[in-house]
């Protein structure tokens, strides 16, 4: 029997800070896996997404199964987003104002193949168009498929964007740090982007 699809809600504001506690511990589990191997911590998870209810223009898509967020994407304004994002496309010509940024997307493995991801990136591409955006972008952590910490069976999500209509862009990138599992120290990342331009 197929499972049903999932109920996207989008959060902004008062709601989102509800949902904070919940939506945070989601994002340390999932982050934890491959590729990000993202050693989280909760309390930052949930001051970073205190961010996005701060922001008028931002908004979290939450994916539920009945009352229990399994999934999350979030998107804002690029020109409020991280300094290292509108730093890159600043310094490759391109005006982050046109941009809406997909920040991350995050849902736990147990719900993927139900339609949460294409109702992510229709929901952020809605919230783009609504705030007069024509563009949107993300970016993806840069890993070595020869890695041996890839899981056997580990299918990237490229031909997932490429059928969304997002382009690779290799030639734009940004770094982030973070401390990865099992390890005690951050080290930087190399991410990079997908565009969607016009949306």
């Amino acid at each position: 029997m197929t499972a049903p699809p999932l109920r996207l809600e989008t959060l902004s504001g008062e709601a989102l800070l509800a949902a904070l506690p919940a939506l945070s511990h989601l994002r340390v589990a999932v982050f934890a896996e491959w590729p990000y191997l993202y050693a989280g911590d909760p309390g930052f998870e949930e001051r970073y997404l205190a961010a996005y209810a701060a922001d008028p223009g931002a908004a979290v898509v939450v994916a539920l199964d009945g009352t229990t967020p399994v999934g999350m994407a979030t998107c804002q304004p690029m020109a409020r987003s991280h300094g290292p994002v509108p730093a890159a496309f600043r310094a490759r010509g391109l005006d982050p104002a046109r941009f809406c940024y997909f920040g991350e997307s995050v849902l736990l493995t147990a719900y993927r193949g139900r339609g949460a991801g294409v109702g992510f990136f229709a929901a952020r591409e809605a919230h783009a168009k609504a705030l007069g955006l024509p563009a949107a972008a993300f970016c993806a952590v840069v890993r070595n498929p020869n890695d041996p910490r890839r899981p056997a069976g580990y299918r990237p999500l490229d031909g997932f964007w490429r059928n969304r209509g997002y382009v690779h862009r290799p030639d734009l990138s940004c770094v982030f740090d973070w401390r990865e599992v099992g390890d005690d120290r951050e080290t930087p990342h190399s991410l990079a982007f997908w565009l969607k331009d016009p949306l």
